[in-house]
């Protein structure tokens, strides 16, 4: 009989098969007020962090075609971020778990008038659901520590990056600056649940998400693993004190 893998959910120890199941639970629970939550919790700073991530991808303004799979963004606010960018020829998937994620994100595409250039299709970042070498670049914003198996997620990325695609993974991180990494901490542990309750009536969520970010590798282990999945050209950025990273691989 084989070990059986564990890992951390939140600060509750559970086999790593179930952590997807409850990964699911908790983003199905905060689904409708996902994008406010992140301008509460941030202060509106999300904004800034993913309009660098979309400065980073860079997709080309004309009509040359521009594949981007976006990973764990159901509610579609990277994805949408991207086509404005771009020109005719962009065209992004959204790859996410979560069913309920998905719904909104579809709803708002139509509201946008972006569902003719931003597909949402259910897919496990562990075992995506496409072709080698399908696309041009690859994001995940604020998703990457949700993954039971980060491993295995970052090989398939690799595997449907066209060669020269690039791969772009925006997370939390650690604070670097003294003072503020206790203030943020405080901030992260004591205000954030109550602010997550308060508006969707589910602290546990916001517990376990805040946890999480505490659980995630430090920058230099992360692009390390990028770095073992065979990504060249590996770095990353760290923004507002340390609070989030930027981090970029290359399939060359």
């Amino acid at each position: 009989m084989a070990a059986r893998e564990d890992t951390h959910f939140g600060e509750q120890t559970v086999p790593l098969t179930d952590k997807q199941v409850l990964v699911d639970e908790v983003f199905h629970s905060v689904a409708r007020r996902y994008d406010l939550m992140n301008d509460l919790m941030s202060g509106g700073l999300h904004r800034a962090w993913k309009d660098a991530l979309v400065t980073t991808v860079n997709p080309p303004r004309s009509d040359k075609t521009f594949a981007l799979l976006d990973l764990a963004g159901g509610t579609g606010d990277v994805a949408f971020r991207v086509v404005e960018a771009g020109g005719a020829g962009t065209r992004v998937t959204v790859c996410d778990i979560n069913a309920e994620m998905l719904s909104v994100g579809r709803e708002l595409a139509a509201e946008r008038g972006h569902d003719g250039a931003v597909s949402f299709e259910q897919g496990n970042a562990e075992e995506l659901p496409y072709p080698d070498r399908s696309f041009d670049c690859v994001t995940i914003a604020f998703g990457i520590r949700n993954v039971p198996r980060i491993e295995r997620a970052l090989s398939e990325v690799f595997r449907v990056l066209r060669i020269g695609g690039r791969f772009l993974c925006l997370e939390f991180s650690n604070v670097d600056v003294p003072g503020f990494d206790k203030l943020y901490e405080l901030y992260s542990f004591q205000v954030i649940p109550r602010v997550g309750e308060a508006v969707t009536g589910d602290r546990e969520a916001y517990q376990y998400l805040v946890e999480s970010i505490r659980k995630f590798p430090k920058p230099k282990i992360f692009a390390e693993m990028i770095e073992q999945a065979d990504f060249r050209r590996v770095s990353f950025k760290a923004m507002t004190g340390g609070v989030v990273a930027l981090h970029s691989g290359w399939k060359l």
